[in-house]
């Protein structure tokens, strides 16, 4: 499951309580729209029955942390792991998570819709309800075939992140030491063009840095990078950014959207894992014999009690704002949360949806306006959306 990608270093989180925010962050929540461009929630409700209308069996989103918190439109993640590439029903399981997405919105049609367009999302704020525009991580479900672009986009996707945790038929991908294509394969360029031609976002989170070079190199439209902090605070971690890119995709028009995990946020988070990596080898050594499941969580449990994970805090998050801003320019950053994506490992303060108006606080004391703060939270999205659209063309499919 995806959510443990990351989280296997965070199994104990503090309990620290948050301060109250603000009434102006309270306000400010509100009256603005929140884009998050990359929720995991259809994965929580495929694997583990979660309800999001309830908070049952939820992890990070829910309609009453949403409500609570000001957000009003959640990238739901359409999320296919990258073993379906090589065993086949990318497009099956696509089809699946979009239609628990479609079953929520026929459930609950007072809570929730599915979101098409930035008009929609503006005209499901005024409503009070949660827009939900779909996101498709992982561009193997295409399949080689342009058609099923198509197929998708009529199903409500508006953004691909091109690859996930390993090189597609589309794209190479930051995890992976494979790099079959040096950045984007044949039939990647002509998705570039395809989507661009659609009207539908290009996503560069995950890609290898050759694989985003290509891409901005190719697109008509701005991309995003759905959920992708800077690789200035985690140095070697390719799956964030780089200043360089960073710059490039602002000077693309595009936006980058701060992840929450801790991981991608400190470098102290990032490199947990190593030390107890390098000292469950020393033990299997000694040992003479890799630890069955048993022994390995075991040890697991010990670590973590010995070595308490190194929670990022709301101050690294705005961190990553700031120099967001100061490469790319105030109106090509935005929020990826990864909310029920990233395990247990979210920032104190900032650990479910219902945070926001902490994050708002934080953003005002670091000197940010209203008109600053509205971008941020979501502006700089919906125009990137907006721009995808114009810059597409008629074809025929």
């Amino acid at each position: 499951m995806k959510r443990i990608f990351l989280a296997a270093a965070a199994a104990f989180a503090p309990s620290l309580v948050a301060a109250a925010p603000s009434d102006r962050a309270v306000e400010l929540s509100k009256s603005l729209i929140i884009v998050d461009g990359h929720v995991d929630a259809p994965t929580s409700i495929a694997e583990d029955g979660a309800d999001m209308a309830t908070g049952n069996k939820a992890v990070d989103f829910d309609y009453p942390r949403a409500r609570a918190g000001g957000l009003d439109a959640p990238f739901m993640s359409i999320y296919v792991a990258a073993k379906y590439e090589d065993t086949g029903g990318a497009k099956a399981r696509a089809d699946i998570l979009i239609g628990l997405m479609e079953a929520v919105e026929a459930r609950h049609p007072d809570k929730f819709a599915i979101a098409y367009t930035p008009e929609d999302v503006r005209r499901l704020h005024e409503e009070g309800k949660i827009a939900m525009p779909l996101g498709m991580e992982n561009g193997s479900p295409l399949e080689g075939d342009l058609k099923n672009l198509k197929h998708f986009y009529d199903r409500g996707v508006r953004y691909i992140t091109l690859a996930h945790s390993k090189a597609n038929h589309i794209s190479d991908s930051s995890y992976d030491e494979d790099r079959r294509w040096g950045g984007l394969s044949p039939f990647g360029y002509e998705v570039v063009d395809a989507m661009n031609d659609i009207g539908m976002m290009i996503d560069v989170s995950h890609l290898t840095d050759e694989s985003i070079e290509d891409v901005l190199s190719q697109t008509r439209a701005p991309v995003i990078a759905s959920h992708s902090s800077l690789r200035h605070y985690t140095p070697g971690f390719e799956r964030n950014l780089s200043d360089n890119l960073v710059r490039k995709i602002g000077e693309n028009g595009g936006v980058v959207m701060i992840n929450y995990g801790s991981a991608f946020l400190t470098e102290e988070a990032n490199r947990y894992n190593d030390p107890r990596n390098a000292a469950r080898e020393e033990q299997e050594a000694e040992m003479g014999r890799p630890m069955n499941d048993e022994e390995s969580a075991a040890f697991n449990a010990a670590w973590r009690e010995a070595h308490p994970y190194p929670f990022a805090g709301l101050e690294d998050v705005l961190d990553h704002i700031d120099r967001a801003v100061e490469l790319a320019g105030i109106d090509h950053v935005g929020l990826g949360t990864d909310y029920d994506g990233v395990g247990d490992s979210l920032p104190i303060d900032l650990k479910d949806a219902s945070s926001f108006p902490t994050l708002i606080d934080g953003l005002l004391a670091r000197g940010y306006d209203e008109t600053g703060i509205e971008k941020i939270l979501g502006a700089n999205a919906l125009r990137v959306w907006e721009e995808v659209e114009s810059a597409r063309k008629k074809r025929k499919w």
